[in-house]
């Protein structure tokens, strides 16, 4: 890939409905922790889904059978994204529903001496299910947080380890904080003591190419809507693992790995749009790239690598703004580069209630959110305001330089 390739913004923002219609055109929409604006290409594939295959799929029927092979192409394509097999990948409501049903089909395998590791920097997703297994006698054990940065120390989670240890659950990137965490080191630390990891990737997938594989992740869940699909969730199982897990869907499919996390069954509509995600990132890749690149998996990684610099630029933009405001609290790292913090920026100011900041933030139309994000325990360690929470701007690819401006210039008059 050439050094020399940027990102065209103008190309990226024409994918996207929102940013020519004239309700949403005029907005800075800084929420994608939240959930991002959706590509032509997930609209497209839903309405088409919709009017020629609204049946029930995999039947003997021309149109039925077509609904299927939607919803078959779109698990091949969310596993080939994150370089796991297409039976190693569970779609569900959320990833809050996803980790609940895993730890039910993991709790068998815990005996009451056993110990799990939890985070307080993570989101209640993958926090709340696992504590609630200490009512089955096992030992939650917590891995804390630095109460000035926000940030985690793998040196603080080994001496926490030990050979009663099965599972450690951390975020890849708090939804919070926003430092990104060295996934692969902790899993290897993890590991080597014997133990599991499930790692929350919801606020890292927006803007790093995840390889499971590469990451040697146990569990690896996200979010589909905060990357450009609709309100659904994903759940990476590695296949040993999978196959041994006690089944949560309906008896007679037990033996579908695809579907053995699945107690509901897929919103067929929703699945079956998920593939115009990726159709997404191979528009993306073809505009600004003249090599061919037969995997999917690598087209989205050199897709990604020019959205991380965009995303840098972003984020450095207005941390040095925040850094010079002596009365603003930054959580989480300082430095914007991208291998440091994902482009989610949570912060206080002093006698400014966050939620008064973000609803004035409004008035000058950029769009920001005020509270704990389901990360209290992360707030309650800092020190502040479970309540009133972090104002957070939480950037994408697809914002622009002018978004950060203003943002800034919004909070240059409230201030």
């Amino acid at each position: 890939m050439s050094a020399n390739v940027r990102l065209d913004l103008d190309f990226v923002r024409s994918q996207f409905p929102a940013f020519s219609h004239p309700r949403t055109r005029d907005w800075a929409f800084l929420e994608n922790a939240g959930g991002s604006y959706m590509p032509r290409t997930v609209m497209d594939r839903l309405q088409r889904f919709l009017v020629e295959t609204r049946v029930q799929p995999y039947g003997p029927y021309e149109i039925s059978a077509d609904a299927g092979d939607e919803i078959d192409r779109a698990h091949v394509c969310m596993a080939e994204m994150i370089n796991a097999q297409d039976d190693e990948v569970t779609i569900g409501a959320s990833t809050t529903l996803n980790v609940y049903v895993l730890a039910q089909a993991i709790r068998p395998w815990f005996e009451a001496s056993d110990e799990i590791i939890v985070t307080n920097q993570d989101h209640e997703a993958n926090g709340g299910a696992w504590r609630r297994l200490a009512e089955t006698g096992v030992t939650v054990r917590e891995w804390r947080i630095d109460p000035v940065s926000g940030e985690l120390d793998p040196a603080a989670l080994a001496p926490l380890l030990n050979a009663r240890t099965r599972l450690v659950c951390f975020p890849h990137c708090s939804n919070i904080v926003g430092t990104i965490n060295d996934a692969a080191a902790i899993t290897r630390l993890v590991h080597d003591a014997g133990a599991l990891v499930m790692i929350d990737g919801v606020s890292c997938t927006p803007h790093q190419c995840i390889d499971v594989k590469a990451l040697d992740a146990d569990f690896y869940g996200f979010s589909l809507y905060k990357t450009y699909g609709p309100h659904l969730g994903v759940l990476y199982t590695k296949r040993a693992h999978l196959e041994r897990l006690a089944h949560q869907s309906h008896e007679q499919i037990a033996d579908d790995l695809r579907q053995r996390l699945d107690p509901a069954g897929v919103p067929h509509e929703q699945v079956a749009c998920l593939s115009g995600i990726t159709e997404y990132y191979d528009a993306v890749d073809a505009h600004h790239f003249t090599e061919v690149e037969p995997s999917r998996h690598v087209r989205v990684a050199r897709v990604f690598n020019l959205f991380a610099s965009h995303e840098e630029q972003l984020s450095t933009w207005l941390l040095d703004y925040l850094r010079a405001v002596p009365s603003v609290r930054i959580i989480g790292n300082l430095d914007g580069a991208r291998a440091r913090r994902a482009p989610t920026i949570s912060f206080t100011v002093a006698d400014h209630p966050s939620r008064e900041i973000a609803s004035a933030l409004a008035a000058h139309k950029v769009a920001v959110r005020a509270g704990n994000f389901y990360a209290w325990r992360c707030l309650q360690a800092l020190g502040i305001d479970t309540e009133d929470g972090v104002v957070r701007a939480s950037m994408v690819h697809y914002n622009t330089v002018a978004d950060v401006d203003r943002l800034i210039t919004g909070l240059k008059a409230i201030l």
